[in-house]
């Protein structure tokens, strides 16, 4: 914020870059007061006009001639950056003898001179959240073995197993429900599990949650009908609770007309009866609609039969 004035006013002009994203790391007030221009990955064409470049115009490579043997693993390894690329055939001509002229820079030396690279995974910027995004919706859309691939590139990152069994918590809830109530139980089994195995062993009771997570039918009914109550919930805000619901805990209470006339349940022929549970004055609204998929199709036909003014599937 101290470089506000300043910029407004014309005193400095600001310049700057990162490997960031500025949208996560730069002020939004000094954000919305720059010109941002986003440097994309190179492209593969790209990548290997830079490194012939080098090859022929290198003042420690132009005398010596040397031929990329496997230019495809160059530019995996690069994965876009012309430095990284550049670095690792410098690395691996100084592993040649000064005498080598005419030379194939091959992709064992290549690997001999880049050893491991480390993956690309900041766990508080945008390629981590874009991994996470990855992983989730690729268990919503049924596909076990993507999932298992984000997963992979997220432990190998350094990603902390627990905040990946957490949102595995929250996705059984989300986008499974009641099509499979079990996922949930698994999903919690497996968050348990890494806090009391912790890795690298717990990476194979995420892997088994993964595929089945992945693998169940979907459904996100009980979420959405959250969202719709919810919007109701705040238009709604000053109806009170019906007299026949409420808890009667004093004869004072029960005097008032507390809980008079509520209908239990469990007194009637297949523990239900029609009653009104929703506050005086709202029409009742069918937020809850199952699907068809896994256990939510018996729950379909079950809310079907026992309110079917209220829901016509």
């Amino acid at each position: 914020d101290t470089l506000l004035h300043a910029i407004e006013q014309g005193v400095i002009t600001l310049i700057g870059a990162t490997t960031e994203n500025p949208s996560f790391e730069v002020n939004s007030a000094l954000l919305s007061r720059m010109q941002v221009y986003v440097l994309k990955p190179l492209e593969a064409g790209q990548i290997e006009t830079v490194v012939h470049r080098a090859l022929k115009k290198d003042i420690l490579l132009k005398e010596r001639h040397f031929k990329i043997a496997d230019p495809d693993f160059l530019l995996q390894f690069a994965g876009g950056d012309a430095r990284k690329a550049l670095n690792a055939v410098e690395a691996a001509v100084s592993l040649m003898p000064e005498s080598a002229r005419d030379a194939l820079i091959t992709r064992e030396l290549l690997e001999r001179a880049v050893q491991h690279s480390a993956p690309i995974y900041d766990k508080g910027g945008e390629y981590h959240y874009d991994i996470i995004s990855a992983f989730i919706k690729s268990m919503r859309g049924s596909d076990p073995d993507a999932a298992l691939f984000w997963l992979s590139k997220m432990l190998q990152g350094g990603e902390d197993p627990k905040f990946i069994a957490r949102r595995m918590v929250i996705f059984a809830s989300e986008d499974i429900g009641n099509a499979d109530p079990y996922a949930l139980t698994l999903a919690i089994s497996v968050f348990h599990s890494v806090e009391v195995i912790g890795l690298p062993e717990a990476r194979i009771n995420i892997a088994q949650g993964v595929t089945y997570l992945a693998s169940a039918p979907k459904s996100n009914a009980s979420y959405e009908g959250l969202g719709e109550a919810a919007g109701d919930a705040a238009s709604f805000q000053n109806l009170p609770v019906p007299l026949h619901l409420r808890n009667a805990p004093t004869k004072l209470m029960k005097k008032e007309g507390y809980g008079k006339g509520y209908k239990y349940p469990h007194s009637y022929p297949g523990h239900f009866v029609e009653e009104h549970y929703f506050p005086e004055g709202m029409e009742p609204k069918a937020y809850y609609r199952p699907g068809e998929e896994g256990r939510e199709k018996y729950l379909r036909e079950r809310l079907g039969s026992l309110w079917p003014g209220r829901r016509r599937f």
